[in-house]
């Protein structure tokens, strides 16, 4: 019985275009999350292998790709015919999310293929920081919003957390060459200049940060139609967090947090809650709604309009509405409104920094 449930498994998977899992096949969300000695064993070595076939010319990545799958020669001929794209990004962990994998195998087998790709990868990152400090989404691919200072999605910061470990000599970073650390170290302090400089003014107080920010001027740009120009209720999150990670904060890293927080705490909303609706005959079978709840933990808008804090939303045709039940069905469900990553930095996280760095400003009292 046992052999005919197996064998009408596969054909069924071969029905739907699928390829069976065979057993130890771990996907690649699940790679950077293993024990040590996982590192050193075969199916580690094979993700490695992929890594190295993905890898460009450049020394970067892609982005949104299962480098986990296994590879037929047909893939393996394909990818080869690829390295010359010029598709390598850090946006949704491109790049610095392979080469934190490629570290740990190299921990774990001293493979020199593996040390070869992480520091391709490692002066792809330099090569790609604009001498202002910040880093495009895309390189060499400057284009459209891809040539901005990138901070959504923790493109920039991703890359600065993996340069400090680097130049910390933290394990699995601690087989860099001296020089190479001495030019990580200088892209962290160029780095954490830009973040300065991109802060936005809005009637003489610091705030937040847009989620991308024009690599001359440092002034918040949009991206898509419905990404708007605005303050990060969300991406503004990380860049805090990064600040605060800093042992012996500068004056001026120090009023960063301090006006970013405040911020925060000025612009958040209360007293609603979004929930998901059934919605029967809709193409997910919900609808995301706001409803007021007066217990309902604070919120924050992805984007809030600059000057006014209001939160803002939109459809593909651009255009700003202020109530999310007012752009279309496609938008509302399909993308992430409203944030909640504020709250454990004003309740938990800003509370103890604050403390040991600022004990006489808590701009939360």
């Amino acid at each position: 019985m046992k052999r005919y449930f197996h064998f009408a498994f596969i054909l069924l998977a071969l029905w739907v275009n699928i390829t069976p899992k065979t057993q130890g096949e771990i996907s690649w969300r699940q790679c950077l999350r293993q024990k040590a000695e996982w590192y050193g064993g075969a199916e580690a070595a094979r993700v490695a292998d992929n890594l190295l076939l993905y890898q460009r010319a450049s020394g970067g990545w892609p982005k949104n790709t299962d480098f986990a799958i296994p590879l037929n020669e047909p893939k393996k001929k394909e990818l080869l015919r690829k390295k010359n794209q010029t598709d390598s990004t850090i946006d949704n962990g491109g790049t610095y999310t392979p080469m934190r994998y490629l570290a740990k195998v190299y921990l774990a087998t001293r493979e020199k293929r593996c040390k070869e790709s992480f520091i391709k990868g490692l002066d792809y990152l330099l090569q790609a920081q604009y001498p202002n400090g910040g880093w495009p989404q895309y390189y060499p691919r400057l284009r459209g919003y891809s040539r901005y200072i990138t901070f959504n999605d923790g493109a920039m910061i991703g890359v600065m957390k993996l340069l400090r470990d680097v130049v910390e000599k933290e394990k699995p970073f601690d087989f860099i060459d001296t020089q190479r650390r001495q030019k990580a170290a200088a892209a962290l302090e160029k780095g954490v200049a830009c973040i300065l400089k991109c802060q936005i003014v809005v009637n003489g107080k610091k705030t937040v940060w847009c989620a991308q920010h024009d690599e001359k001027t440092f002034e918040p740009r949009p991206a898509r139609s419905y990404e708007k120009a605005s303050l990060s209720g969300s991406e503004s999150v990380g860049i805090v967090d990064y600040f605060m990670e800093i042992e012996k904060p500068s004056p001026e890293i120090i009023a960063s947090v301090q006006a970013a927080v405040a911020w925060f705490e000025k612009a958040k909303i209360t007293g609603i809650r979004q929930i998901q609706k059934p919605a029967p005959g809709t193409p997910k079978g919900y609808d995301k709604i706001v409803i007021q709840d007066s217990a309902a933990p604070p919120l924050w808008g992805r984007f809030h309009e600059i000057g006014t804090n209001r939160p803002i939303f939109c459809s593909r045709d651009g255009v700003i509405r202020y109530q999310l039940s007012e752009i279309s069905y496609e938008r509302r469900n399909g993308y992430g409104w409203y944030a909640s990553r504020p709250r454990d930095l004003l309740a938990e996280r800003y509370p103890a920094w604050q403390k040991k760095y600022a004990p006489k400003t808590n701009v939360l009292k």
